[in-house]
């Protein structure tokens, strides 16, 4: 499987719109060269560059349908999407259901953005609103391919006025 944005170049700088300092709105992604057997597909953004001991997670969202070939820009912050198909959302690491994009803490260097995609053999019988330790467990075993596009975001050390 590959992954990849029209916005969004391997290992590059996350334009600004999809960032917590933009308009916090989540990406164009595609995907192709899904395995056969595909039931659905699942996605989460992830930033193990934050400072605590688990990755800081960005966006959940599962069963994706099979046929689809990427997710379009400015998904519904919505536990059930039904446009442009029927999929359902998780809990990101702000507490809120749908992308929350890269807001490093000020001066903490460059972070990087981990966008995955999941080709699964299931349909998750997940809930909406699920949180990470549980998509985890729902998908362990189903895994059928995976695909990763990383960008990275920083936000410099504030200024303050000289007195």
């Amino acid at each position: 499987m590959k992954l990849s944005s029209p916005e969004i170049n391997e290992g590059e700088v996350i334009p600004t719109i999809y960032t917590g300092d933009g308009l916090d709105t989540s990406p164009p992604l595609d995907w192709s060269i899904a395995p056969k057997g595909t039931h659905s597909f699942s996605m989460l953004c992830d930033d193990p560059d934050a400072p605590q001991a688990e990755p800081w997670v960005h966006w959940l969202i599962y069963n994706i349908p099979a046929s689809a070939t990427g997710l379009p820009r400015g998904m519904p912050r919505l536990m059930r999407i039904g446009v442009p198909f029927a999929a359902t959302q998780g809990l990101n690491s702000f507490g809120r259901i749908g992308y929350n994009g890269p807001l490093p803490p000020y001066g903490h260097g460059w972070h990087r953005y981990f966008f995955k995609v999941y080709a699964l053999d299931t349909v998750l019988a997940l809930a909406p609103g699920a949180a990470i330790h549980q998509w985890l467990a729902a998908i362990k075993g189903h895994i059928l391919a995976e695909a990763v596009l990383m960008g990275r975001y920083q936000r410099e050390a504030v200024r303050r006025p000289a007195a």
